[in-house]
C-alpha cells in the first residue's frame, strides 16, 4: 500500500488543489491521511469554490462534496503526532491561508524536511504551501531551497488580490509575498507564466504553481510514486 500524507490550512485552503491530487490518489488505491496544524477540520477558501474560478457550478458541487465529507477532511490529525517515515509522499495544497498557519508551523516544516530526506520520500508543495520552503533550513541552517529549481505562486498574481497596503479581500493583511520570500531563500524562481500549467520536479521536491495546474501536478506525484 502506498501512503500520503496531506498537510491542510485550517486558515484557508484552496479547493482545487487539495481535492484534486486527493482524489486522484485515492483512485489510484493511495491511502490518504489529512493533517491540520492544531488537528481541527481544515477551512476551504469559499473564493475557490466560486464557479468562474473552480471551472462552473458542477465542479463546485464536486469540490464542496469531498470537503463536506471526506472522513480525512473532517477528522485530521495534528501534525505534531504524525511521522513523514509512515508516508511515501507528503502534499501540502495551497490557499492564503497557508500563509497563517500551515507555513508557519514547525512541525510542518519538520514533516518537509524529512519528506525529501533519503531516497524514499517525495513532498508535492502547490501555490502558496511553496512559502513554506522559505521558512523550512536544514540542521546546519541552509535553506532547503536554496539552489533548488521550484514554481509557485507569483507576484505578478498576488498584485491582482491584494491592495496597495497587502490587504486581502476579507481585509486580512497578508504577510509576504511567496515569490519574494523563496528567492530571498535562494530558490531558482520560475512560475511560468506563458504556459498553462506550470509543475517543477527537482529531485524529490514537486513544487506546482495554483489551482490550474492541480491536475499535472497530481500527475506529476503519481509519476515520482
Amino acid at each position: 500500500m502506498t501512503d500520503a500524507l496531506f498537510v491542510v490550512s485550517e486558515e484557508g485552503y484552496w479547493a482545487e488543489e487539495c481535492i484534486e491530487p486527493l482524489t486522484t490518489l485515492e483512485s489510484e488505491g493511495v491511502d490518504v491521511t489529512i493533517a491540520t496544524p492544531s488537528g481541527s477540520p481544515p477551512v476551504v477558501d469559499e473564493r475557490s469554490l466560486d464557479p468562474e474560478a473552480a471551472g462552473g457550478e458542477e465542479r463546485v458541487a464536486e469540490l464542496r462534496e469531498v470537503d463536506e465529507e471526506h472522513p480525512g477532511l473532517n477528522d485530521p490529525e495534528p501534525v505534531a503526532t504524525v511521522d513523514a517515515a509512515d508516508y511515501d509522499a507528503v502534499v501540502f495544497p495551497g490557499g492564503h491561508g497557508t500563509a497563517w498557519d500551515v507555513n508557519q508551523d514547525r512541525h510542518a516544516r519538520q514533516l518537509l524536511l524529512d519528506s525529501v530526506a533519503g531516497e524514499e520520500g517525495v513532498a508535492l508543495v502547490v501555490c502558496h504551501a511553496v512559502g513554506i520552503l522559505a521558512f523550512t533550513n536544514e540542521a546546519d541552517g541552509t535553506p532547503l531551497v536554496e539552489g533548488r529549481s521550484i514554481t509557485g505562486f507569483p507576484n505578478e498574481w498576488e498584485e491582482d488580490i491584494v491592495d496597495e497596503n497587502d490587504l486581502m479581500p476579507d481585509g486580512r493583511k497578508l504577510p509576504y509575498w511567496v515569490e519574494d520570500e523563496v528567492v530571498l531563500a535562494g530558490a531558482d524562481f520560475d512560475a511560468e507564466l506563458d504556459a498553462d500549467t506550470s509543475v517543477t520536479v527537482d529531485g524529490d521536491l514537486i513544487t506546482a504553481r495554483g489551482p490550474g495546474s492541480s491536475v499535472a501536478a497530481a500527475a506529476t506525484l503519481l509519476d515520482e510514486l
